[in-house]
């Protein structure tokens, strides 16, 4: 059912295109929509899972349900401030190459696989879900209230050494967030995933 929901946000929101200028109130709409699918979408997977499940490791080089939360926990405020940082450059006309709709394939599309930056490695800082999940969502939360509030033009600045603009960067850190919540659902589904309490 959720893929089925990542394929009608991926039909809605891959008829916007860029362009220079403030956010529009559909593309609003559609980021806050963004924001909130992958925040629930997260915390409905991880729900209930027990010690075990949430440490389950299928290889040695592979990521466990906990490093996924602790990785969207670390980088998004990393993300976030990426974002701040490049509002500080005037607006003005802009023509990122990167399209919305490439972006919220991203989100989708796990076939492309490239590994993190050390600062993101999850570390094993924390021993339960509980604090990184709590900061993820905190951060959310206030992301949320900017996203419904904000008069920054967002479409006129591009993102700081980047190929887009910062919209399209602000819905990149949600589709971020999907990528990794697909891949809590492929753990999940190893042959090998303990089972949970009867």
């Amino acid at each position: 059912m959720r893929i089925a929901i990542a394929c009608i946000a991926l039909t809605l929101f891959g008829t916007t295109s860029a362009g220079a200028g403030s956010m529009t109130p559909v593309e609003r709409q559609r980021l806050l929509a963004h924001l909130d699918l992958t925040e629930s979408w997260l915390v409905d997977e991880i729900t209930g899972l027990s010690p075990d499940q949430l440490k389950f490791r299928s290889a040695p080089d592979t990521w466990t349900i906990l490093d996924v939360v602790e990785h969207l926990a670390v980088a998004e405020p990393q993300y976030w401030q990426h974002l701040q940082e490049s509002l500080k450059a005037p607006a003005g006309e802009v023509k990122p190459e990167a399209t919305d709709a490439g972006i919220l394939w991203y989100g989708i599309d796990r076939t492309d696989r490239a590994r993190t930056g050390q600062a993101r490695v999850p570390q094993g800082r924390w021993s339960d879900v509980t604090v990184p999940l709590g900061e993820f969502r905190t951060l959310r939360t206030a992301m949320r209230d900017y996203g419904a509030t904000t008069a920054d033009d967002l479409r006129g600045r591009m993102l700081k050494d980047g190929n887009m603009d910062v919209y399209q960067w602000f819905l990149m850190i949600s589709s971020h967030a999907q990528r990794h919540i697909l891949q809590i659902r492929e753990i999940k589904r190893h042959a090998r995933f303990p089972r949970g309490r009867d």
